[in-house]
C-alpha cells in the first residue's frame, strides 16, 4: 500500500509530524510525504484585495503560511522579474522551504521517503532556517551557510524566498539583516511567482552544513 500525505498549512515541525503521524495507515510499508507548505491559488495581483499586513516587531513564529507584509525594513523587496535579473547577475538565491519531518512512531517496516522539493535552478536550499525561533543546531547551520555563500562579504546580494505567503522567507531575510548582511533581498512570491513569470524549477537537494549533515 502507498499512502500519500499532504498539508497546505503548517505551524511548526512538531505540528507537521503530528499531522503526518495521525494520518498514517498502520499496515502501510511505504510513506511518501509531500511538503507542508503547499502552493496557494492566490496570484500576485489578487493581493491588492487583501488587507495590508504590517511588519511585526520580531519574528513570526506561527501560522507561517498566511499573508505577509509588503515590506521588510532594511531589505529590498522584489518581484519575479527582478529576481530573475538578480539571479543572472550572480546574486545568491536562497530557498528556505522547510523539510517535512519524519513522523514519529512509524510502524515497523515502513519506508520513509522524503518528498521531492522543486526550486530555482542554481539556488541553494537551506531548509528549516525560517522558523521564528531557531535552536542552536539550525542557527549554526544558517550562520555557516551564509558565511560560505557570501564568501565572507557582508555586502553580497542575498535573495531569500520560499513560496508565496510564506513567512519563513521573511524571517530568514530579517535574520540575515540582524546578522549584519547589508544587501538582503526578499522575494515574497517565491517559486509560485517564478513559475508564473515563465521560470522553470528543478529538483533541489538540501545544502550540507560544516559537519556535512543536512537539516532534518
Amino acid at each position: 500500500m502507498v499512502a500519500f500525505f499532504t498539508s497546505s498549512w503548517f505551524r511548526s515541525a512538531r505540528s507537521l509530524a503530528a499531522y503526518y503521524t495521525s494520518r498514517l495507515a498502520v499496515p502501510c510499508v511505504l510513506a511518501i510525504a509531500t511538503a507542508g507548505l503547499a502552493p496557494v491559488s492566490l496570484k500576485a495581483q489578487d493581493h491588492a484585495a487583501l488587507a495590508e499586513v504590517g511588519e511585526p516587531a520580531g519574528y513570526r513564529d506561527d501560522h507561517y503560511r498566511s499573508p505577509v507584509p509588503k515590506t521588510l525594513k532594511g531589505a529590498r523587496v522584489v518581484d519575479a522579474a527582478a529576481a530573475a535579473e538578480l539571479a543572472k547577475a550572480g546574486a545568491v538565491m536562497i530557498d528556505v522551504y522547510p523539510q517535512a519531518p519524519k513522523p514519529a512512531g512509524l510502524p515497523p517496516g515502513t519506508i520513509w521517503r522524503r518528498p521531492k522539493h522543486m526550486s530555482i535552478d542554481g539556488a541553494t536550499w537551506l531548509p528549516n532556517v525560517g522558523y521564528g525561533k531557531l535552536a542552536q543546531e539550525p542557527e549554526t547551520y544558517f550562520r555557516y551557510s551564509l558565511e560560505r555563500l557570501s564568501g565572507g562579504a557582508k555586502d553580497k546580494p542575498l535573495v531569500f524566498y520560499c513560496l508565496r505567503d510564506c513567512w519563513m522567507s521573511w524571517n530568514a531575510a530579517k535574520r540575515a539583516l540582524e546578522w549584519g548582511y547589508a544587501d538582503v533581498i526578499w522575494f515574497p512570491d517565491g517559486t509560485d511567482g517564478w513559475q508564473e513569470n515563465g521560470g522553470t524549477l528543478v529538483e533541489a537537494t538540501p545544502a550540507p552544513g560544516a559537519d556535512g549533515k543536512v537539516q532534518e
